[in-house]
């Protein structure tokens, strides 16, 4: 059987051991994990910055861009769309064209005509 003053370090190292840690819901995050998170390349641009990149700029080798209005999807290799579009054509306006030149929403009017992109980051 522990004596006294045994059972109340065993009482108070178990209660150490049941404290919530610092790294609860409501506690702020630790300035290691934003400096991590502002680090990682893909923090580095937007996807509004990324749909004003030139291909040349354009690490992916897959390019993807979707219709928000008919829900059709289009991918190009990168190369390939350099070799088509040129190596300084900007990505948003090869998307548009990629999904213009494929529509199958056309109604006539100039402002409802065509697909509405929604971009992935390449």
């Amino acid at each position: 059987m522990p004596t006294p003053k045994q059972m109340e370090k065993l009482a108070t190292e178990a209660d150490r051991r049941r404290a919530p840690s610092a790294a609860g819901p409501d506690a702020p995050l630790p300035a290691e994990y934003w400096e991590s998170v502002l680090k990682d390349p893909r923090a580095g641009a937007t996807v509004a910055q990324a749909r004003q990149r030139r291909l040349s700029e354009i690490r992916a080798h897959v390019l993807r861009v979707s219709c928000r209005r008919c829900d059709r999807t289009v991918e190009i290799q990168t190369a390939d769309a350099v070799r088509l579009y040129g190596a300084n054509a900007v990505w948003k306006d090869v998307a548009q064209r990629l999904l213009d030149n494929t529509c199958q929403q056309r109604t006539g009017r100039h402002e409802e005509d065509g697909c509405w992109p929604a971009f992935e980051s390449p």
